[in-house]
């Protein structure tokens, strides 16, 4: 109950970060037009900022590092899973409709930056919560490796994005090129640069809300709320995913609060980078912003959901033995 209550509160308080940017948009005071560009400064500031506060809050050990390379690892065969297994179910409708393509994409891409981090910050243990976060940056490297190759291409259709340039050089490498070595060395930033870097950092959640408010004042509601489609997608994501998840780890010997963090990371909702490639490459915009709207909306009670059945089944697994 207390894990239901806790993950509520903290989904409720991510969410209503969304109100003034409905209102500012509603109000006229943004133009839909502008919203693209805090996306850019989502993406290239703020992101990279996460990451590197990510791995400066945490205290390096070689066990850790192994154990976030097996967090890596997987992180991208869950994520590339579910995304084949998507494009083998819809790419006969490919040619019909950009919104198979998009939905591909959002069946395994989940907001594990953005809302996973605040989220790992609230449910998890506080002797565990900074190794946590620094795993959310694992599961998010992997999603961005395949977001800005096979995922670019799923949408686009356009083979070039199957690159190893594409791979290596995007936002989510910067932070980690740079934070990576931070951690490794333990280098401690001086107090102001590293304040500095930290509420970049910490923009993310709010920034990523603000702007989903903002797509929220250009839809309609019937757009959003009346596909079952789209309903069907969010479930994919957000249900099975992380049930996926759980059958991934369970057996693995890696230490518990490390199957809880892939668990719950898996979990988060439909992610806003799927707008943001979406925008990116001039396609499926508004099914995106749909999937994406509906998902985070949705959230409210699947991750709750999603938070009780994590400690459920351990203690149900424990009995069992």
């Amino acid at each position: 109950m207390q894990a239901l209550i806790t993950t509520a509160i903290a989904v409720a308080t991510m969410l209503a970060y969304a109100i003034p940017g409905y209102l500012t948009v509603k109000s006229k005071l943004i133009k839909p037009e502008s919203i693209s560009a805090f996306s850019v400064v989502l993406m290239y500031v703020c992101q990279p900022m996460l990451t590197i506060t990510s791995f400066l809050n945490a205290t390096y050990s070689l066990n850790f590092f192994w154990q976030m390379i097996v967090a890596f690892v997987l992180a991208g065969v869950l994520q590339f899973f579910v995304i084949i297994i998507a494009y083998l179910c819809l790419r006969k409708y490919y040619d019909k409709d950009i919104k198979y393509r998009v939905a591909t994409v959002a069946t395994a891409f989940g907001n594990c930056g953005f809302m996973g981090v605040p989220l790992l910050q609230a449910i998890m243990p506080e002797t565990v919560r900074n190794n946590a976060v620094v795993l959310s940056v694992m599961f998010l490297l992997g999603l961005n490796l395949i977001g800005w190759t096979f995922a670019s291409y799923l949408i686009s259709g356009d083979r070039k994005f199957i690159s190893a340039k594409k791979a290596l050089i995007n936002p989510a490498m910067l932070g980690l090129v740079i934070g990576l070595p931070l951690f490794i060395c333990g280098v401690e930033l001086p107090k102001e640069v590293f304040t500095c870097v930290e509420l970049l950092g910490k923009m993310t959640t709010p920034l990523c809300m603000l702007i989903l408010g903002m797509r929220l004042a250009t839809i309609t509601f019937k757009e959003m709320f009346c596909s079952l489609f789209q309903y069907a997608i969010v479930g994919v994501k957000q249900l099975i995913m992380p049930m996926l998840a759980m059958l991934l780890v369970w057996f693995i010997p890696i230490d518990f609060y490390i199957r809880q963090s892939l668990f719950i990371l898996a979990a988060a909702p439909v992610a806003s980078i799927t707008l943001n490639f979406a925008e990116m490459l001039g396609k499926g915009q508004k099914t995106a912003a749909n999937l994406v709207l509906l998902g985070t909306l949705l959230s409210v009670l699947t991750l709750p959901l999603m938070a009780v059945i994590m400690n459920v089944v351990p203690d149900v697994y424990m009995m069992s033995q």
